[in-house]
């Protein structure tokens, strides 16, 4: 079964099963040029996610005022349910981005939008941070303007932000992808991003309170990025 939902709730009806249905993996589909910022190197985004899930494929095309704006879908358990979540950066033509959790039968919730056209966040990943067994998640807002780390965890339905640091940034104008992300090195869960500047690879750590950051090496070109995520001293 394929559903195509339209409309702000982007919410299915019905099920092929009497179990909910599981999700197995999720893309972007349907290019389109409505939204024309060109952040991550193109004129084009994205118009619709598609879901592969244990009842079937499913579809959800996202009303004209929005777009995904993203470089892929990630999947994580962020209920502790066992299955996974879509964590998603939509954008509003007039109110900009914000960030979305979608399940297996349509949105789930979303964040406020940034309110304003062209302005972007920049989704570094999923993870416990702080060791508590719930899964949060990180992203840089405006990362070409604000440059702070935000971090929002999701439970009871919502999203709810928990933390937020400046002076750092994961993506650059017309790049095709987000620096850094997420590591786990010796157990320890970081952020790997960039200072404001550019000149420094940034970890920053999360203890349910607040971040703390410090400059592990030095940011020349892509390469230190991949170090660093490989947890490579060098």
């Amino acid at each position: 079964m394929t559903l195509t939902v339209t409309g702000p709730g982007a919410q299915a009806q019905g099920s092929d099963t009497d179990a909910a249905p599981r999700i197995l993996s999720a893309r972007y589909v349907e290019p389109t040029a409505r939204y024309p910022h060109g952040v991550l190197g193109d004129d084009e985004e994205w118009g619709a996610l598609r879901l592969e899930t244990t009842a079937g494929p499913r579809l959800f095309r996202l009303p004209e005022t929005l777009v995904f704006e993203d470089t892929a879908p990630r999947l994580a358990d962020l209920d502790g349910d066992g299955h996974p979540e879509v964590i998603v950066a939509e954008s509003h033509l007039r109110r900009g981005a914000r960030l979305a959790v979608w399940g297996a039968d349509g949105r789930l919730t979303a964040t406020p939008h940034i309110g304003q056209a062209f302005r972007w966040l920049a989704i570094a990943g999923a993870a416990d941070l702080d060791g508590d067994g719930a899964v949060d998640i990180a992203l840089v807002d405006r990362p070409h303007l604000a440059k702070e780390l935000v971090i929002w965890r999701y439970s009871d339905g919502a999203l709810r932000q928990v933390a937020r640091a400046g002076g750092l940034t994961n993506h650059r104008i017309g790049e095709t992808d987000i620096a850094g992300g997420i590591r786990d090195c010796a157990g320890v869960a970081e952020i790997i991003t960039a200072n404001a500047d550019w000149t420094g690879i940034i970890a920053s750590r999360f203890d349910g309170d607040t971040i703390t950051s410090r400059l592990i090496g030095p940011h020349r070109d892509g390469a230190d990025f991949a170090r660093a995520m490989a947890c490579d001293p060098s």
